[in-house]
């Protein structure tokens, strides 16, 4: 038998379900009966609810099993899985499982299929192709193709990508800076570590276009504490693709170059805040700057800068590739592209979907997700992080594009999706929402710093059904100065659940105490 390929992920969520001992039982127990395989640990396919997924490489395509535990990798070579058989386990044809298959796999189109940390694997698949069609081109010309495309920011703010680039290109200034936002905080998110653990070449290859772009040769990673593994795999890729002159001087033999440095944050979520994430990478403490001057005037440091978020800049290499008018035939109305939906929460196919615009939230809760974990009934459903709204089933038949989001009062955000169930109280949700701020405030302005404390108390005594209805206004009129005076998105957007539990679940706040689920 000749050689044979076995996939087993090395992405983090499959590293937390056991991984790394099912790659070892299978190196193992191959070993042991004499078979030559060749293992390679490649990214996650973010079908997460299978993990640990293996493949093997056979002459129809890769053949999936999963979840496998170390217990099951006996069985699997009993069975004769190295040559794709038919096990209780099995998938079938990777490519072939309806999940993925019905996907539209565009900036994540290098998901799953290699060694994160292959240069030569990914320049086959396609990677640096967007690079040297830059390198190509006019620097204007560059950020004409971006703003054909439709980008905006994958970040939550949806911003015009193109129209940020040319506003710093477009300042006279000794030094500029590219600043990725990897500060990925939001509950039920992933998207943005699965690009820096699985493809970590795609976001240096998206920043050093960006560079080109706009004339700046330094770039920084912003990245959460918590991101270990996408840290080292990171500082990894840099090294890689300095040897190949992707980054660092005179990139692929150009005039031009680019250097990427990655600043790991202290854990605080303000920090995904643009300004707040600049005062931390000065070194400073992380809370808000007031604005103007815009950030593409005086940025890190004082100097015209491009902040983008992780996805945003990853998406960059395909779309110069491919031409700005590949992505923007993706999506609806001024939605243009596609989404990195990342199902999480009461789900039972939890995992990234990345589908263009306009596919609604009950197709990716049902059709995907296949609904709640626990087989009862979806409640509610939170778009967009913490901060996001509650969405009621009556909603759920909604596009999932910025505009029908929006029009419903909620917000895309980054794409997170966090599914409830019929047992879900929505007033321990909204008050969650007022706790999330009191602790990740950053405290710079009254109406976030107080207001979120008020808050959270009003909802301790709507939850002991003291008062309630002169309490719910009052509830009310506290969001409403959040809202309006809060210095930034952070206490503007955490009334957001609150009211939209006000608006959807108001049988909850008027239960009285003795009636709640503990």
């Amino acid at each position: 038998m000749s050689q044979i390929t076995v996939y087993v992920p090395i992405d983090s969520a499959a590293r937390s379900v056991g991984a790394d001992e099912v790659a070892q039982a299978i190196q193992a127990e191959a070993d042991q009966r004499g078979v030559d395989i060749k293992l390679v640990r490649n990214g996650t396919r973010g079908m997460l609810w299978l993990e640990p997924l293996v493949e093997v490489a056979t002459p129809a395509g890769r053949v999936a099993y999963g979840p496998v535990d170390a217990a099951d990798v006996a069985g699997l070579f009993e069975a004769g899985f190295l040559t794709g058989a038919d096990h209780p386990l099995s998938h079938g044809l990777t490519d072939e499982i309806p999940w993925l298959k019905n996907q539209d796999r565009v900036t994540f189109c290098r998901l799953g299929l290699t060694d994160p940390l292959n240069p030569d694997e990914y320049q086959a698949l396609g990677g640096i192709d967007g690079l040297k069609k830059a390198l190509a081109l006019t620097p204007d010309e560059i950020i004409a193709e971006i703003t054909h495309s439709g980008l905006r920011g994958r970040g939550g703010a949806a911003t015009g990508t193109g129209n940020k680039w040319k506003s710093v290109s477009h300042e006279q200034a000794d030094e500029k800076f590219i600043c990725c936002n990897a500060d990925e905080g939001d509950s039920g998110t992933y998207a943005d570590r699965m690009v820096m653990e699985d493809d970590p070449f795609m976001l240096l290859e998206g920043m050093a276009i960006a560079g080109i772009a706009v004339g700046a040769t330094q770039g920084y990673i912003y990245l959460r504490s918590e991101y270990i593994q996408a840290k080292e795999h990171l500082e990894k890729a840099i090294v890689l693709a300095t040897k190949r002159n992707w980054l660092g001087a005179h990139i692929l033999g150009s005039a031009h170059s680019f250097f990427v440095e990655v600043r790991v944050g202290a854990g605080s979520y303000v920090c995904g805040e643009q300004t707040a994430m600049l005062e931390s990478l000065e070194g400073k403490r992380g809370i808000v700057r007031a604005q103007p001057p815009a950030l593409t005037q005086v940025g890190l440091w004082g100097k015209p800068t491009v902040v983008n978020n992780v996805l945003t800049l990853a998406t960059a290499p395909v779309i110069l590739a491919k031409g700005g008018a590949h992505y923007k035939a993706y999506g609806v109305g001024h939605s243009h592209g596609t989404q990195s939906f990342q199902l999480a929460g009461n789900i039972k196919q939890g995992g990234l979907v990345e589908k263009a615009f306009g596919i609604s939230l009950n197709a990716l809760i049902h059709e995907f997700g296949g609904g709640t974990a626990t087989g009862k009934p979806v409640r509610a459903v939170q778009v967009g992080g913490p901060l996001g709204a509650y969405i009621p089933v009556k909603n759920l038949s909604v596009s999932g594009d910025y505009e029908s989001i929006d029009a419903i009062n909620g917000i895309m955000g980054h794409g997170g999706i966090v599914v409830f169930d019929e047992t879900v109280d929505m007033v321990k949700q909204a008050r969650f929402a007022m706790e999330f701020c009191v602790v990740e405030s950053c405290g710079k302005c009254t109406p976030c710093r107080i207001g979120s404390v008020r808050g959270m108390e009003i909802l301790d005594d709507i939850l002991a059904g003291e008062d309630l209805d002169s309490n719910i206004a009052l509830l009310q009129d506290v969001c409403d100065v959040m809202v309006d005076g809060s210095l930034c998105g952070m206490g503007r957007s955490t009334p957001l659940p609150v009211q939209s539990a006000l608006d959807h679940f108001r049988e909850d706040f008027n239960r009285p105490a003795q009636r709640r689920v503990a």
